[in-house]
């Protein structure tokens, strides 16, 4: 349904700019997208963010944990990729189990120890799992597109007398513009946020223990907001596909934030926790000099995932 809606703000704006033909062409387009986004978006993604992929020799921890996880959730393995940024964040994609691939930041695997990594890849395989990789992938390039569409009509309608060529006159300019934007990014939040606490918990079930992902989340929420990522600046649209929103350090709970508050996950995981009588605070659970998956030293700790 909300993939619907997207598909209809883009006729909306390609209406605004063009009449019944500009919305005919937008459908067009937007169909030709989804067709094209579900057989290689997760090949862009990747290009994007500039990932290369790892195997057992090259990273074989990470590599480790990755493939125990998919194994106890019953997925195919999936391509395994490090992204040379310092922000620690994490992410999936592929259109099916079949065709997907997690992708961990230098920094995430340099900050986390083993335990949280766990947690955290066992969240990336939930997305997976739930089939939420192509529809937060596919909203992130149609969310893109009705932002350039928009910027189109607000430039050319604008600036060239669009009026003779849109259905709304500068009214209509404005809606391409402010609105459709605005309710796109709201729709692909929405979708981001619904599918976070579902990734949360089953990564907590995958890994056993749910302290361990909040352990993951409260250290990446902390650090990220001081370190910026340049790659996801360059193309917000793609900020929901993250564990943690790596556009801003905010966490207020709000339809404006892309991800759940980190405080909600972590009281909810907290909860879980509670549920399976394990106990701990996220942030003191683990030693934090515990030597972490990237740095090849280190065992890594017996539990059901493993």
């Amino acid at each position: 349904m909300l993939l619907a809606f997207l598909t209809a703000i883009f006729m909306g704006v390609g209406y605004l700019v063009g009449g019944q033909g500009g919305m005919f062409i937008a459908f067009l387009m937007a169909a030709a997208m989804n067709l094209f986004s579900y057989w290689n978006a997760d090949s862009m993604v990747l290009r994007m963010y500039g990932a290369r992929e790892v195997d057992e020799r090259s990273a074989p921890q990470y590599y480790a944990i990755v493939k125990r996880l998919a194994a106890r959730a019953g997925l195919p393995m999936p391509r395994v990729y490090v992204v040379d940024n310092p922000q620690p964040n994490a992410f999936a994609t592929g259109r099916d189990p079949e065709h997907a691939a997690v992708a961990a930041t230098t920094g995430i695997l340099a900050a986390l120890t083993e335990e949280e990594l766990a947690g955290v890849i066992a969240h990336e395989l939930s997305h997976v799992q739930h089939r939420d990789t192509l529809t937060m992938t596919i909203t992130a390039t149609l969310a893109g597109a009705i932002s350039m569409l928009a910027n189109f009509a607000f430039f050319f309608g604008g600036f060239f007398g669009g009026n003779r060529n849109n259905n709304g006159g500068f009214i209509g300019i404005l809606v391409a513009a402010i609105v459709a934007p605005f309710a796109a990014m709201l729709v692909q939040m929405a979708i981001s946020r619904t599918r976070e606490y579902a990734a949360d918990r089953r990564g907590a079930e995958l890994c056993g223990h749910p302290m361990w992902l909040a352990s993951a989340l409260a250290k990446i929420a902390g650090t990220a907001q001081y370190i910026p990522n340049e790659q996801a600046e360059r193309v917000p649209a793609t900020a929901h596909l993250f564990i943690i929103n790596p556009l801003s350090g905010r966490g207020a709970d709000s339809l404006f934030a892309t991800h759940p508050s980190t405080e909600n996950r972590i009281a909810a995981l907290r909860r879980m926790a509670e549920e399976m009588g394990e106990a701990g605070q996220p942030a003191e659970a683990y030693d934090s000099s515990y030597p972490g998956p990237w740095s090849g030293s280190g065992t890594l700790p017996k539990g059901p995932w493993s």
